[in-house]
């Protein structure tokens, strides 16, 4: 099977399509699968590999991560016809995407995709609500022509149903769970990021409005003051709410920017709690590498988190932006340390059956299931 993957983000992107697909595409390699992906140039630390493409781009306003391409259109049909996919999976609804939904047409080549990111609830945190029934008539028009459109959770897949899409199909997402672990030497960690109090509370994340991060400033002030001395925050991450969250967090606060691998991994180790408000997740990547990580959440009931997260086994889940209830539920966990270390544990035990070489099977096996219909109507 040959494989051509059109995305608006990819690797070194710091989110969760951009990850999902580089993993994706390693697997591929690892396994001898030809595959190609088009996509944006993203800055001077260029990842490189002779089997990416890549177009000038600007950052999409909305959602930096995402790129406005400028794709040349012969040079895409010259390296789809040279490399003759099976099959184009196209991963992102912008200028990349609207390409390989277009040549896929053209020159008749099975077609699928991937919905990550609910971009209609972006909208409210930029006063743009009016577009909401444009974009989805947008969405719903985009996403017509896949023979399958995969999503990372039963409450995206609803939502999509409701909205009128069809050819849904879960595909959920995994954790490494060799490299998100609990092992490492928290005492060091804890030194390397200068945190000196009883307890370190964390959030892993883009700094921006869509992921209610105004919360953790409220719930970190909020906290009774008895608490809050054996509290250190650790915040990780960047974005356009960064400067602002700085100048309101209290001084317990710390901002450590991007992290990756082990980087990443140690500081989610070394944690007691993984404070995680968003309410827009279609899948929540970062909850299930806390969880591996032996680390208990406390996350929202919204989105693809509410398929990850057992409520009172490996976390709490708590009303969409109410600082009072994931306060309350930080206090039931620092109250109770038999219970922080059993969540821990059963989170750790869940995140150890989420293997991504089974799931990007499981995906490969639904390509050709798309393969054999289109043949079917082939030769009908």
């Amino acid at each position: 099977m040959k494989i051509a993957i059109f995305t608006d983000t990819y690797y070194p992107e710091v989110n969760g399509v951009a990850r999902t697909l580089k993993r994706f595409t390693d697997f591929l390699e690892e396994q001898g699968i030809d595959v190609k992906v088009f996509a944006p140039m993203s800055g001077s630390n260029e990842y490189v590999s002779s089997h990416i493409h890549r177009f000038k781009s600007l950052s999409f306003f909305l959602y930096p991560e995402c790129r406005l391409a400028f794709p040349n259109m012969p040079q895409i049909r010259s390296e789809l016809e040279k490399f003759s996919p099976d099959i184009i999976h196209v991963a992102t609804p912008f200028n990349i995407g609207f390409c390989g939904v277009h040549y896929a047409k053209k020159l008749n080549i099975p077609l699928v995709g991937s919905y990550h990111t609910d971009f209609d609830y972006y909208l409210q945190f930029y006063d743009l609500q009016f577009l909401s029934n444009p974009l989805w008539s947008y969405m719903r028009w985009f996403h017509r022509p896949f023979q399958k459109l995969y999503v990372p959770s039963l409450v995206t897949k609803k939502q999509l149903e409701n909205k009128g899409f069809g050819q849904i199909e879960i595909w959920t997402h995994g954790v490494d769970s060799e490299l998100f672990n609990p092992y490492y030497d928290k005492v060091a960690v804890r030194k390397k990021h200068h945190v000196s109090r009883k307890f370190m509370l964390t959030y892993v994340g883009r700094l921006a409005p869509e992921k209610n991060i105004e919360i953790l400033v409220e719930v970190a002030k909020s906290l009774p003051a008895q608490w809050s001395e054996q509290i250190q925050w650790v915040i990780v991450g960047d974005g356009p709410s960064r400067s602002k969250m700085e100048e309101e967090a209290p001084t317990n606060m710390i901002f450590t920017g991007f992290l990756r691998g082990t980087d990443l991994a140690e500081v989610y180790a070394a944690s007691d709690i993984f404070v995680f408000p968003s309410s827009s997740e279609t899948f929540g990547n970062v909850i299930l590498e806390s969880m591996a990580s032996s680390t208990p959440v406390i996350a929202v009931k919204a989105g693809g988190v509410q398929n990850i997260v057992q409520e009172g086994m490996t976390g709490y889940l708590c009303e969409p932006g109410n600082s009072g209830g994931i306060t309350e539920a930080i206090l039931q966990l620092l109250e109770n340390d038999g219970n922080r270390n059993r969540m821990g544990m059963e989170g750790r035990k869940y995140a150890l059956s989420q293997k991504w070489d089974i799931i990007f099977e499981r995906l490969l096996y639904s390509y050709s299931t798309v393969l054999k219909d289109q043949n079917k109507q082939k030769y009908a």
